[in-house]
């Protein structure tokens, strides 16, 4: 694994116990550009596991509770008229951060939600005519239950399209449950943890995720499993091309990650569940024939060849 990127996933482990898996998920989205959603019943870790990130990247981290009541405004910000100039003056929402967490984002009203299409594509604000952009680098990192149900809303598909990945925390072993237990009674487990890494540096590792390089074979193999999700029965909405450029993008920081500049088909095969299967709508087939979109989307990768060079 690359040091420098161990030294986070190490701080983030001092709260998260027993979860590199998810960890190294998350900073693989950061270092692709991308945001995140993790979904899973309460109690698993998935805001502290957000805010650990946050708090070991030393940038500016805001979090919203996401509410029906919550208004666009909190989020992007509003113009109002400064008393003393008589001029429109932009007061900035939450948004205008490097993390946003976005904690039960599936309470928020749509039109709530619908402020968020903006920010997480273009990485912008636009207000009153003016567009303004956002902090380098910048993350929406989201927390969803996936079953309650009362006073939710559902995310729309466009909306589920920005998020890069979506992934689970799941329930610890019995010994992983212990060792939490323990760490709670000490008086750091609810501290603050420091920074071990800053914005710059950040910003190093994202220009270097970018030269990681992939061959053709590569490339052709990600364009052949999103393209087996347009042509299965089981279902009937498939990935879009922009699935593809987040498989490619997400492969590529994991792939940094373990400290490589090349890609190989592991790679596309650890991040395809976590990239892919959200985007999928399951047919009435793929639903009666499969418990979940991570099941069906590992069924289908089965169909398609991987290279072996």
């Amino acid at each position: 694994m690359n040091k420098k990127i161990e030294a986070i996933v190490n701080n983030i482990e001092k709260l998260i116990v027993g979860k590199r898996d998810p960890i190294i998920m998350v900073i693989s989205a950061m270092l692709a550009e991308g945001h995140i959603l993790v979904e899973d019943v309460p109690g698993v870790g998935k805001t502290r596991l957000i805010s650990a990130l946050a708090n070991s990247v030393d940038g500016r981290f805001n979090r919203i509770q996401l509410t029906p009541d919550v208004m666009p405004s909190d989020i992007v910000g509003f113009s109002m008229i400064n008393n003393n100039t008589r001029e429109l003056e932009y007061k900035p929402g939450v948004a205008m951060c490097n993390f946003l967490l976005a904690d039960e984002i599936n309470r928020a009203s749509p039109k709530a939600q619908s402020s968020l299409l903006e920010i997480m594509e273009e990485h912008q604000i636009s207000l009153d005519a003016v567009t303004m952009p956002l902090p380098k680098p910048f993350m929406v990192m989201a927390t969803e239950n996936p079953v309650e149900t009362y006073g939710t809303y559902h995310l729309p598909e466009a909306q589920m399209d920005r998020f890069l990945m979506r992934i689970s925390m799941g329930y610890p072993t019995y010994e992983e449950e212990v060792d939490i237990v323990r760490r709670s009674e000490q008086v750091y487990f609810n501290e603050k943890l420091s920074p071990v890494a800053t914005i710059d540096e950040i910003m190093e590792h994202i220009e270097n995720v970018k030269k990681v390089t992939c061959t053709d074979s590569i490339v052709d193999y990600v364009i052949r499993l999103v393209d087996a999700t347009r042509n299965s029965d089981l279902i009937s909405l498939g990935a879009s091309p922009r699935a593809s450029i987040s498989l490619l993008k997400a492969a590529k920081a994991y792939a940094y990650i373990q400290d490589r500049d090349y890609i190989v088909p592991d790679d596309i095969q650890k991040m395809m569940t976590s990239v892919l299967s959200h985007r999928l709508i399951l047919s009435p087939k793929g639903k009666s024939s499969f418990d979940s979109a991570d099941e069906l989307m590992r069924e289908v990768a089965l169909t398609v060849t991987a290279p072996t060079r």
